[in-house]
């Protein structure tokens, strides 16, 4: 099984990335996964309380979560990953993401390359690099679109946790990548090279991976 981890500040182009090689590669063939359906779940707290807490720092995900389950595929065992709910700040309690046992898993998220443990189980380490306002500006997009947050709690956000943190952990995360790709998923000659490495694993040639 080859494992990819994909990681980058936010609205990087991480998912566009890891869309695009899935795409090229097959969607039966990929099990993808995303670090934000592992955000511990705080469904024990109050709204406020939930909306207070540093989504951005890596102790917010449930890393051990996130690794018995790539144990999981590893052994070729299925594994039903959680649902977060952003507009709730909360895990769904009644929906889950079956994670098949693939030769090659894709997973994408802030924190994947910040966490020494997880760096452990990836072949492929990647970084999504983009500059900084474009990023913002596909956040502030994101979260009013999809999310439902307002002007005002973006720019909060962005401002006491988002932009701290990337510059604390996300950013400096970036010397342990393989490959770096800059503008997402507008750099194609990045994405071209991530799949072609990809795609001779498939074919049999697996001499470049960790053994």
């Amino acid at each position: 099984m080859l494992i990819i981890g994909i990681a980058g500040g936010t609205g990087s182009g991480k998912t566009t990335v890891a869309r695009s090689v899935i795409s090229r590669l097959g969607s039966d063939k990929v099990t993808f996964i995303s670090q934000d359906n592992y955000y511990k779940d705080h469904s024990h707290l109050s709204m406020d309380e939930r909306a207070s807490i540093n989504y951005d720092h890596p102790l917010a995900f449930d890393t051990e979560l996130l690794i018995e389950h790539l144990s999981c595929l590893k052994n070729g065992q299925l594994a039903y990953a959680p649902v977060y709910d952003f507009t709730v700040h909360a895990r769904s309690t009644d929906l889950t993401v079956e994670l098949k046992p693939n030769n090659i898993v894709i997973l994408e998220g802030l924190h994947v390359l910040s966490d020494e443990k997880l760096r452990e189980h990836l072949n492929i380490k990647v970084f999504v690099d983009t500059d900084p306002d474009v990023r913002i500006l596909r956040r502030v997009l994101r979260d009013i679109e999809e999310r439902g947050r307002t002007i005002r709690s973006i720019h909060t956000q962005y401002l006491t946790t988002v932009k701290p943190m990337h510059e604390a952990f996300i950013e400096p995360s970036k010397k342990y990548a393989d490959l770096i790709i800059p503008e997402g998923g507008q750099n194609q000659v990045g994405i071209e090279l991530l799949s072609v490495l990809t795609e001779k694993y498939l074919s049999g040639d697996q001499q470049w991976t960790k053994a």
